[in-house]
C-alpha cells in the first residue's frame, strides 16, 4: 500500500477511542497528518484534557501507522489542545453511532 495521507488516515480510523469505542478519525480527533520520508507527524487531540489515556492513545497511533507501513521508521504523536475538541468536529457517522441527530 502507498504512504499516502488517506492511506494513513484510513490506518488511524481503525484506531478507537477507548472510552467512545468510536474511531478517532470519525471523532475528529486528528488534526493534522504530515509525511515526510519516513517519518509520519501526527497532531491530535483529546476529547478532554483530564483524559487519563495520553499514553495509550499514542501507542494505538504508531502502532496502527507502523503495522500498515513497515516502511516508517519513526510516527511522531503530539497532543494539541488548539482548538479545543468539541462534538461538531465528529463525522457524520459518529454522531448517528452515538445516537444523535443531525
Amino acid at each position: 500500500m502507498e504512504l499516502t495521507q488517506q492511506a494513513v488516515l484510513d490506518a488511524l480510523a481503525t484506531v478507537p477511542d477507548p472510552e467512545i469505542g468510536l474511531g478517532i478519525v470519525d471523532l475528529g480527533l486528528v488534526y493534522n497528518l504530515q509525511i515526510q520520508d519516513h517519518l509520519v507527524r501526527v497532531e491530535m487531540t483529546m476529547t478532554t484534557p483530564a483524559c487519563p489515556l495520553h499514553a495509550q492513545m499514542r501507542e494505538a497511533v504508531q502502532q496502527a501507522v507502523l503495522e500498515r507501513f513497515p516502511e516508517v521508521k519513526e510516527v511522531r504523536v503530539e497532543l494539541v489542545w488548539e482548538p479545543p475538541w468539541s462534538p461538531q468536529l465528529m463525522s457524520s457517522a459518529a454522531r448517528h453511532a452515538l445516537g444523535w441527530s443531525e
